[in-house]
């Protein structure tokens, strides 16, 4: 039997307005330091956004939501934090910011597969209730 390992999330946020403090959940990045796992999922629900700010721009939001699972990836896209060992680019990912893009505080979970997490978080925090996860 395998043992449980250790994991980090936090949810990815859109918040158009800052000032409203208004947000949608959009994706959630997940960390496992034992597997060195750093991979975030991004779901971003246009409509429900629109909703709470009909000019923002949609193009800025994804580019900012790509560059989060470009980071987590380590691609040489991703610039300086991009090569950052995984452990400093979830840190540098989920520090507070009172920008467009933020992520919940942090949780630890347990798994014994950190894909799955992220696959069960995405559903239960992000994707509209009753979707199959993907």
């Amino acid at each position: 039997m395998h043992a449980h390992d250790v994991y980090d999330y936090a949810i990815v946020r859109v918040m158009p307005r800052v000032e409203r403090e208004e947000f949608i959940n959009a994706g959630v990045i997940v960390s496992c330091q034992r597997s060195g796992y750093l991979q975030a999922a991004i779901a971003l629900d246009e409509a429900r956004l629109l909703a709470l700010d009909p000019q923002v721009d949609l193009q800025l939001v994804y580019r900012h939501l790509g560059s989060i699972v470009a980071i987590c990836a380590g691609v040489p896209e991703a610039g300086p934090i991009g090569q950052l060992p995984y452990r400093a680019r979830f840190h540098w990912l989920t520090a507070k910011r009172s920008s467009m893009i933020q992520t919940s505080p942090v949780h630890t979970g347990l798994c014994t597969d950190a894909g799955s997490a992220l696959e069960r978080i995405m559903a239960r925090m992000v994707l509209p209730l009753g979707s199959a996860p993907r």
